[in-house]
């Protein structure tokens, strides 16, 4: 499954099932989600796109894999919590600047669990850890919270 960054939108996440069909999800950065079906004659139009709240994504999810089927996975959906990925621009106001700095956690409530910076993972970055253009942030926090993180990492 491929992934492309949308700024200001989210991530869409795009997948061919085993019968050929082409199909794309988009993470929008307010927690709900638009799955979109391609048609087979026209591969740049939609047969069908369906636009869901982060509650009704969580309901399609959990019918397709049942969270009993994973009892350590965390059903973040239910605490009204989301994980997403927040990358830094390189025009960001916090490009070489520390984490500390950005208030993150005490203005949002949002916990930066990893970095991802090119090849290589930088798990419960503290406040002292220097932040670079292009790294990507996962972050857990409620809807609200990690949009106005993505505010504060897009500061110019």
């Amino acid at each position: 499954m491929g992934h492309t960054p949308l700024p200001g939108v989210g991530v869409r996440y795009d997948l061919t099932t085993r019968e050929g069909r082409r199909l794309s999800v988009i993470a929008h950065l307010d927690g709900s989600r638009t799955l979109s079906e391609y048609r087979a004659d026209d591969p740049d139009a939609t047969a069908m796109s369906l636009r869901m709240t982060a509650d009704e994504a969580g309901a399609v999810i959990d019918a397709v894999m049942p969270a009993h089927h994973s009892p350590n996975l965390l059903a973040t959906a239910e605490l009204g919590l989301v994980a997403e990925r927040l990358e830094l621009p390189a025009t960001s106001h916090w490009n070489g600047r520390l984490l500390g700095d950005t208030r993150m956690r005490t203005e949002t409530g949002v916990s930066i669990v990893a970095v991802l910076r090119r090849t290589e993972a930088i798990p419960s970055p503290g406040p002292d850890f220097r932040l670079a253009g292009g790294d990507t942030l996962i972050v857990i926090g409620t809807h609200e919270g990690v949009g106005v993180a993505a505010g504060i990492l897009g500061r110019r």
